[in-house]
């Protein structure tokens, strides 16, 4: 039997992933008033052995003192397996959130440190499939949302609001185009993020709501 082959730079990738991941399981380890850093994180303090955090409107639970992840959607239900990525999210949010307030301005990601090294990735991870799945049937943008506690928002032909974690909404735009020009898209955060999330997380976060939304609206 012919075992499968994988390229070098996926292994790379996925021993980078681990890395990261364990690298966040001991800082988070290492924070002393976990009850402070739920403060500041907004996740919920439910004794020194859990944690439960919201992330794309599912609550995430952080045991303790091993620090594993779980997925449980209701009391007594079996957990669900939460891949590497949404681990890594999560964890880089909890630790490093410092608690800054909204400043309710709202900026693109070409604005946030580093954006612009980061956008051409951006670009393909994010924008495009936006704008190639939802450009010509914008309608369907409110119905891909719902499942994340997605909100009307008051930009472009169209826009939701998606609060991807406590303190990180994410504003997906778009606007219809015609006969002359293409759709178009974008995406807004609040002028903090940076406070949150860096730059690379955030080109991770906004791929995977994406990518979500796209994979459950089929295409007509």
């Amino acid at each position: 039997m012919m075992k499968e082959r994988r390229s070098p730079s996926h292994g790379s990738r996925e021993q980078g992933f681990d890395l990261s991941y364990q690298l966040a399981r001991k800082q988070l380890a290492r924070i002393t008033d976990l009850e402070e850093q739920c403060r500041k994180s907004g996740a919920r303090y439910m004794g020194p052995d859990k944690i439960i955090i919201d992330y794309l409107n599912r609550p995430y639970h952080i045991t303790l003192p091993d620090v594993e992840l779980s997925l449980e959607d209701s009391p007594g239900s079996v957990a669900i397996e939460v891949p590497l990525t949404g681990k890594i999210l999560i964890l880089h949010y909890f630790n490093q959130a410092p608690g800054t307030p909204a400043t309710g301005r709202l900026i693109t990601f070409k604005q946030i440190p580093g954006g612009v090294s980061y956008y051409p990735a951006f670009f393909q991870r994010v924008i495009a499939p936006l704008v190639n799945r939802f450009g010509k049937n914008p309608d369907l943008l409110m119905k891909a949302a719902a499942p994340f506690g997605g909100y009307k928002a008051p930009y472009g032909d169209i826009s939701v609001t998606i609060d991807a974690f406590p303190r990180v909404p994410v504003t997906l735009v778009l606007w219809k185009g015609d006969e002359e020009v293409a759709p178009a898209g974008n995406v807004l955060f609040d002028a903090n993020i940076s406070d949150y999330l860096p730059t690379e997380d955030v080109t991770a976060l906004c791929g995977n709501i994406v990518w979500k939304m796209v994979k459950d609206i089929p295409s007509a």
